[in-house]
């Protein structure tokens, strides 16, 4: 297996004096490229601040963020931007598309930003129709349904080819037909694509797909053992 990121002794605080809040405790953390990781944990338990952390949009009070052998915290803003849009795809909540935009016009947007290095016109078209998205390109956000809506930010995170796709919530609106959907396919982009899937949840219903389970409660991620 080949690393594709790695957290070392990872420690994040928020505030000052009696208000100051230690979100995340020594987070070690391991994912390899063809896998689906799965960090759960109740609302609260510092999960959106582990994945900004991971993602490079925030940076650790102290411990490494390494990804593809690259220490994240040795790069200059610029670096780190250039190498977060090289590298890493956001799956986030809100789903992000633009509501101005159809949806194949939310493609060409991240093309204006990543001249190069993303899916080939015949890839793209193939990831297209594994999500069954291929007849939507020219509705607009408010026109979809809140799955499919769900599945044009899973394509526009792989659009750019990147190593690690991170997740937050993704399936949060979705009911479980679609939440085993969208299991099953992020756990064949892990393995059919090469990539490492980060999935941060309080979804119980997306376990059967993980290859690895960590658990973040208290600040303290703790990975479960392989039953």
């Amino acid at each position: 297996m080949t690393i594709a990121i790695k957290l070392e002794n990872v420690n994040k605080s928020f505030g000052k004096g009696v208000g100051k809040v230690h979100v995340l405790k020594d987070v070690n953390f391991v994912a390899d490229l063809g896998e689906l990781c799965l960090v759960l944990g109740p609302s609260g338990s510092g999960k959106s601040t582990f994945l900004t952390i991971a993602g490079g949009l925030q940076t650790p009070d102290s411990g490494k963020v390494i990804v593809d052998g690259q220490d994240f915290m040795s790069l200059s803003n610029k670096e780190r931007d250039q190498f977060r849009l090289n590298k890493i795809g956001f799956v986030l909540q809100s789903y992000n598309l633009l509501p101005y935009l159809n949806i194949a016009d939310q493609f060409k947007l991240v093309q204006q930003v990543k001249k190069e290095g993303n899916l080939e016109p015949k890839e793209f078209h193939e990831l297209l129709e594994e999500l069954g998205i291929e007849k939507l390109l020219k509705q607009y956000p408010a026109e979809l349904s809140g799955g499919q809506n769900q599945r044009v930010a899973i394509a526009r995170a792989l659009y750019t080819e990147p190593q690690i796709v991170l997740a937050d919530e993704p399936t949060s609106a979705l009911d479980s037909d679609r939440v085993e959907l969208v299991g099953r396919l992020l756990k064949k982009l892990a393995v059919k694509r090469n990539k490492a899937v980060i999935v941060v949840t309080h979804d119980l219903r997306l376990r059967q797909f993980a290859d690895k389970i960590y658990q973040l409660e208290d600040g303290k991620l703790k990975q479960e053992e392989p039953k």
